[in-house]
């Protein structure tokens, strides 16, 4: 068997995105992951690929823009490969706009979205009135609608990656010796192995709570209020989350606190009353310090490399993550931003 060029250890989000890529472009990839393929936070429920507020613009708002941008072809070429949807559907959101500031502010961001956006998507104030029943309720009676924000299914996407790798010849294995250069995508336990190594904290788990009730809503855009997310999914089901906690005993277990978020969204749509939870999950997400993903060189290991910190949005980072890690990868150009790098977290 043919030494591989790439490990990749870790198979969620990132990890499954970057050995896709490396492959793509022509690298024996092995992937590795004692705990299966998109086993951690990786595989959720929510799947809200959302921009950032079009303003005071920074390297990490102009990564994910491109990323979100990226999203249809990169998830499109990869179910055309292994013949798996991720459920992606570029269907946009929809937020309320509390007060009359707020809504000055909005207004304001019409224009900063068009020129940051490079006209590729809108940021635009609507009026309640005009829209129908799936909308959310606002106290100034107009609300924002972005066409940025997308939707996919993580447990999908993870099975699209896998499907896809498949067909290239490359499965997830529990273990096997490092081959070639190693990426370290390891969620959680990386940042917890990284903090016992580096003797500092350079990243953190924030624990998260999503459900999923059995609501069709079809096409309609992803809802954004009071701090929660309504994701209409592909296959007629809607998700919901979620929570961030800090402190928590059971990383797995779901409780009162995901209770909560059930009773506050039937609240803000009473459309949802009676619907069905069919789903719930918890889970323990990746957060670097930075709260950027945290990429580059692992410290004080020749050939060696992290990608990791991919946090709430892992998915939506993870098309560009995967070519910048490529590109350093397989050509060794560096092309990491500002308060991306590993250092940025030391």
């Amino acid at each position: 068997m043919a030494m591989a060029d790439i490990t990749v250890r870790g198979a969620g989000a990132f990890g499954l995105t970057i050995a896709w890529v490396c492959a793509q472009r022509g690298a024996k990839v092995q992937v590795i992951d004692p705990y299966g393929a998109a086993s951690g936070s990786s595989g959720g429920l929510v799947g809200a690929l959302a921009p950032h507020v079009p303003e005071n613009w920074n390297n990490k708002k102009a990564f994910q823009l491109d990323s979100l941008l990226m999203a249809e072809k990169f998830w499109s070429e990869v179910e055309a490969a292994g013949g798996v949807s991720p459920g992606y559907g570029r269907t946009g959101r929809l937020q309320p706009i509390k007060d009359e500031k707020a809504l000055g502010f909005a207004r304001k961001r019409v224009e900063t979205a068009r020129e940051l956006w490079r006209g590729e998507a809108e940021w635009t104030v609507c009026k309640l009135s005009d829209l129908g029943p799936w909308a959310p309720p606002s106290p100034t009676g107009y609300v924002i609608h972005d066409t940025l924000a997308a939707r996919m299914s993580p447990r999908r996407a993870g099975a699209c990656l896998i499907a896809g790798l498949a067909v290239m010849g490359i499965k997830v294995v529990d273990e096997a010796p490092d081959q070639g250069l190693v990426v370290h995508a390891k969620g959680i336990a990386g940042l917890r192995e990284l903090n016992a190594e580096l003797g500092k904290p350079v990243g953190s788990g924030i624990k998260g709570q999503s459900a999923v009730l059995r609501f069709d809503a079809g096409e309609a855009p992803q809802i954004l209020a009071d701090n929660l997310y309504m994701i209409p999914h592909a296959d007629g089901t809607l998700a919901i989350g979620s929570t961030s906690e800090r402190l928590f005993d059971e990383p797995h277990e779901t409780d009162e606190l995901l209770e909560d978020v059930i009773e506050r969204v039937r609240a803000i749509m009473p459309v949802l009353h009676g619907a069905e939870v069919i789903d719930r999950w918890a889970g323990v997400r990746p957060r670097a310090k930075t709260r950027s993903p945290m990429l580059g060189t692992y410290p004080g290991r020749p050939g060696h490399f992290i990608a990791n910190g991919g946090f709430k949005i892992g998915f939506g980072m993870a098309p560009k993550v995967a070519h910048v890690m490529a590109d350093l990868l397989l050509d060794g150009v560096d092309t990491i931003p500002q308060g991306f790098r590993v250092e940025d977290n030391l």
